[in-house]
């Protein structure tokens, strides 16, 4: 009786490992030109079928107005590099009906999408480096500062912290009535009810991007190189590591539609396209 079940356990192993075998890979589709400017962030559009694309210009810090919004097509190539100018330092961008969303310094500024220019800022006092943005379906705008270690909410134009006392906040994403957000090489979600739980931990420290690939599976990424698939149970892939070859992944941008991802190269100036396999 002892061999047997000893032999049983042992064969149970593998079919156990099965459970949390890579399963996701990515092909590289394209890289567009290197002439974008510290390009921080990719939003993808699916009504107009293109990319919006933040550059910083220069990078974190610069209070010049140097920044600007640039356009891409699907195939990578350039349709516009300065589509709306006079940006400080923008980084994560949201869309809600005909107006585009980013997070400057210290302001969420609204761009008018079809006469491209800023209609308005919306100040947030005491913030620092806001960072990334999520618009939810009823238009309330989730915003991250990750030097203050906070996350806000906007409604009608009025702000109130939703979240503080973090470790280092940036990507958010609304989902339904929740929010997933990161927090440091950690993946969590504030539910309805105010709670937070974790979905998952022990990632890059410098995690920055999230996009949900189907209902609790999420595209993390990381802003040394590094980008993960991560399931509802809490396991990750990681889909590539740019690492060793000094190439970030800020904050990316997803087609569920085609399971294309779009990941900006920060330093390298370019865009580059992955499909989600």
């Amino acid at each position: 009786m002892k061999r047997t079940a000893f032999i049983f356990f042992v064969s149970a192993m593998p079919v156990l490992g099965v459970l949390h075998a890579q399963t996701h890979t990515v092909v590289k589709k394209w890289a567009s030109d290197t002439l974008f400017r510290t390009p921080e962030s990719v939003l993808y559009d699916a009504k107009d079928k293109l990319l919006y694309v933040s550059n910083m210009d220069p990078a974190s810090g610069d209070k010049g107005g140097k920044g600007s919004i640039g356009k891409l097509g699907l195939d990578g190539k350039i349709i516009s590099l300065d589509w709306v100018t006079g940006l400080t330092s923008p980084k994560g961008m949201g869309l809600y009906k005909n107006e585009l969303y980013a997070a400057e310094l210290t302001t969420v500024v609204v761009i008018d999408i079809n006469k491209a220019q800023v209609i308005r800022r919306i100040p947030v006092e005491g913030a620092v480096f806001l960072n990334d943005i999520s618009v939810d379906k009823n238009g309330v705008i989730y915003v991250s500062d990750s030097r203050t270690m906070k996350i806000h909410r906007i409604e009608n134009g009025k702000v109130t912290t939703l979240l503080q006392n973090m470790q280092g906040p940036n990507g958010v994403l609304a989902v339904g009535d929740e929010l997933v957000y990161i927090d440091k090489g950690s993946l969590l979600k504030r539910s309805a009810d105010g709670s937070s739980t974790k979905i998952t931990d022990g990632m890059d420290p410098s995690t920055d991007g999230i996009e949900m690939v189907k209902p609790n599976e999420y595209l993390v990424s990381s802003w040394n190189g590094i980008v993960y698939y991560v399931y509802a149970d809490g396991h990750k892939d990681i889909l590539f590591d740019t690492r060793p070859e000094k190439v970030n992944s800020a904050d990316i941008g997803y087609d569920p539609k085609n399971h294309i991802m779009y990941v900006p190269t920060f330093f390298k100036n370019g865009v580059i396209a992955y499909e989600v396999k």
